[in-house]
């Protein structure tokens, strides 16, 4: 900002001044600063620019001690190129040291357009081109060197206000040349405001010195980050600086209205990279009798502040939602220990009680009005229970680990005895700290009456075990002196087997006789029976038909391998067959609830085999499929191939599936997909090992189509005529 706009005179007032005020103006101010050169010749300068239309100039002094000519001045130029400029007065053919003795104006030009040739224009602040060189003199018409220079570049100047404004600078000049060196005058002048720069300059934050109407008078270098750019510099900094000055101004002249003192908040933009910067303003008013009232405003960067703030408050957002997703999930956890029918105890790291579930509340709480006993068995209980916790908390028990133990509670209502199994676990930190204690107790009664019903059944299992191994004894000396006479035979297993095959009388019948006992007893024959004794022997029945239909299909293979397989060779239509196999199997599709369907030949396909072994085949596989497959549907078909001489019955589940890995295994003797102890389903596995060898017998095979989870669909292939 100019000294005379410091004083209060606008530019818009310019046109209502009259000629007398605006010189008596500028004579006021040398008056005010009759001390200081460097301001007079500023404020001559500027007078010039407002009044007589000089947009460019510079004032240079007389240093007769250095012997040079230096800038103290400049309108339109850089003020740090008026500072450094300095000129030797050694060379008196020089231009500018030639103008000193001039006796009016001289236009210096270029070499070739001023008559000196070899002589270049002196480089000065206002750059290249042409100028006007106008020696400052004092009143006193016989010095013949002037004190200054006042130098401007040609345009539409008044030539009366100019030659007046030199007249009374150099007056000036003069005057104030009586009372001290020029030269010294600048250099203190120059320390001070070197000075005064680096101690603002110094401050990070963003300081300045504005006028009321919010014109920049003094600014440091991160206020003229902000505020200042060259017509050198990006178009995208000049209009971001446009627009910080902008905002500045808006802001300042608010303060100035409602509260100079009070901090407010002021968002500018970052002219280098276009980012957002929040700053807090904290502006005061000045006085300077000499430059008038001012406002010193201070720029606090609050951008990471309000940042923090703000993740502050996103933070604390955050928690006040994980502290309701904590209450909600604490809700639940509450409602899943209430829906526990075992007791749940959650104890504190001192073993103090925290949280407990109804039924815990049954064993360790009475009502206000309950009995002494009950009072009593709730003492007790709380007694037991606080040192099993003790046990745990004093332990060396890991995070993850569980202790257990048995605990005697009573009943408070009941006084009943309880056993319970206390099951407890340590709930710890990520920092390994102890939370709290979370207890199951759980009731131990049921347990306790099923091992002893477990001990009943082994007594009853022992007793059986014993019959059969005595049956076992009797049959392993069988088996010895079967297998004495087979190492005198040279073929000693074809004879085992023949063996087994006519012994399967003596097998069943002592087998049918326990059965059929078996059954009169559970008739009443004996009489009435206790229920545990009718549940024995209704286990002993279901064991020993199991056992009686291992037996059979032992025998059949042991007849098979010997060869004492006989075939029953007829004529017969297979489809008068399936409805036969669905017929016998009947009650078995209507526990399992399946769609068995059959899916008969166009043409009936009548066979000569044998059809009681045929018939054993198909009631195998689809007794399988029904045992495998718990939803969907089963189909029997038959189909008749005239060209092949084959015919075949083929049934189809939509079951549990077999992996084909397992699809030959299947076929073996006593082999099942699944042999664990554990498996779901039950069977000696002989029966699809029968109906290969069977199937093989009748000049015929069995072939298998499946995989897991897709069902399986077994083919059964006869030749419509089987060779004797």
């Amino acid at each position: 900002m100019s000294s005379l706009q410091a004083r209060g005179l606008s530019r818009a007032t310019v046109s209502i001044v009259s000629p007398a005020a605006r010189r008596l103006e500028l004579l006021e101010y040398f008056l005010v600063h009759s001390e200081d050169l460097a301001r007079c010749a500023q404020a001559s300068l500027e007078w010039l620019a407002r009044y007589a239309g000089v947009r460019r100039s510079v004032c240079l002094a007389v240093d007769g001690e250095g012997g040079v000519l230096v800038g103290i001045a400049g309108v339109g130029v850089t003020i740090e190129d008026v500072e450094l400029f300095t000129w030797p007065l050694s060379d008196a053919r020089d231009p500018l040291v030639a103008a000193l003795s001039a006796a009016a104006a001289v236009t210096l030009r270029p070499s070739r357009g001023n008559g000196q040739v070899g002589r270049a224009t002196p480089s000065t602040p206002l750059g290249a081109g042409p100028f006007t060189v106008i020696p400052l003199r004092g009143p006193r018409e016989t010095e013949d060197t002037a004190l200054g220079l006042l130098l401007l570049r040609p345009g539409a100047a008044h030539a009366d206000d100019v030659s007046w404004v030199a007249s009374v600078l150099g007056q000036t000049m003069e005057r104030i040349r009586g009372r001290g060196s020029v030269a010294e005058d600048l250099r203190r002048l120059r320390r001070e405001r070197a000075l005064f720069f680096t101690i603002i300059n110094a401050v990070t934050d963003p300081i300045l010195l504005t006028d009321t109407e919010g014109r920049l008078i003094v600014a440091n270098a991160r206020a003229e980050k902000l505020f200042a750019a060259s017509e050198e510099e990006s178009e995208g900094r000049r209009r971001a600086v446009e627009l910080n000055n902008m905002l500045f101004s808006a802001a300042l002249s608010r303060a100035v209205v409602e509260a100079p003192s009070e901090a407010r908040e002021l968002l500018l933009v970052d002219p280098s990279d276009g980012s957002d910067l929040l700053f807090e303003v904290l502006s005061s008013t000045v006085e300077d009798p000499r430059e008038g009232t001012g406002i010193v405003s201070v720029l606090r960067n609050i951008t990471d502040l309000r940042r923090a703030t703000e993740q502050i408050e996103e933070n604390y957002q955050r928690l006040r939602v994980l502290e309701a997703a904590a209450r909600a999930e604490r809700d639940r956890l509450n409602l899943i220990i209430d829906s526990v029918a075992d007791p749940i105890i959650v104890t504190d790291p001192e073993g103090e009680t925290v949280m407990m579930n109804a039924p815990a509340e049954e064993l360790f709480t009475v009502g206000t009005v309950a009995p002494e006993a009950a009072e009593r068995s709730v003492q007790a209980n709380d007694a037991h229970f606080s040192s099993f916790i003790s046990g745990l908390l004093l332990g060396e028990t890991g995070p993850g680990e569980i202790r257990r133990g048995e605990i005697g509670l009573t009943n408070p209502n009941t006084s009943e005895a309880i056993p319970v199994e206390a099951i407890a676990g340590k709930v710890m930190t990520d920092a390994g700290e102890l939370t709290a204690v979370v207890t199951i107790l759980h009731d131990r009664r049921e347990a306790l009456e099923r091992a002893r019903l477990y001990e009943q059944l082994k007594l009853a299992s022992d007793e059986l075990q014993m019959r059969v191994q005595a049956a076992t004894a009797e049959l392993a000396t069988q088996n010895e002196l079967l297998r004495r006479q087979a190492i005198e035979l040279e073929q000693a297993s074809r004879l085992k087997s023949q063996f087994l095959a006519n012994m399967s009388h003596e097998f069943r019948t002592p087998l049918n006789a326990i059965l059929g006992y078996t059954h009169m007893l559970l008739q009443g024959v004996a009489g009435e029976l206790l229920p545990s004794v009718k549940r024995q022997l209704q286990r002993i029945d279901s064991n020993g038909r199991h056992l009686l239909t291992i037996i059979n299909e032992i025998l059949d293979i042991t007849r098979i391998e010997a060869g004492k397989m006989p075939m029953q060779l007829s004529h017969f239509d297979l489809n008068d067959l399936v409805p036969e196999v669905m017929a016998e199997l009947d009650p078995v599709i209507a526990r399992s609830k399946l769609a068995v369907t059959p899916r008969l030949a166009p043409e009936a396909p009548v066979v000569y085999s044998d059809r009681q072994k045929v018939k054993q085949i198909v009631v195998n596989l689809l007794s399988n499929a029904l045992k495998f497959t718990h939803q969907g549907e089963i189909e029997i078909s038959v189909r008749s191939d005239p060209a092949a001489r084959a015919a075949s019955i083929e049934v189809s589940d939509t079951g549990i599936g077999i992996a084909p890995e397992h699809h030959e295994r299947i076929f073996e003797d006593f082999r099942q997909v699944d042999d664990s102890p554990t498996r779901q389903y039950g069977g000696t596995g002989l029966g699809l090992a029968i109906c290969r060898r069977l199937a093989t017998s009748l000049g015929g095979r069995i072939t298998l189509h499946s995989a897991v989870g897709r069902g399986s669909t077994f083919t059964l292939t006869i030749p419509l005529e089987t060779t004797p």
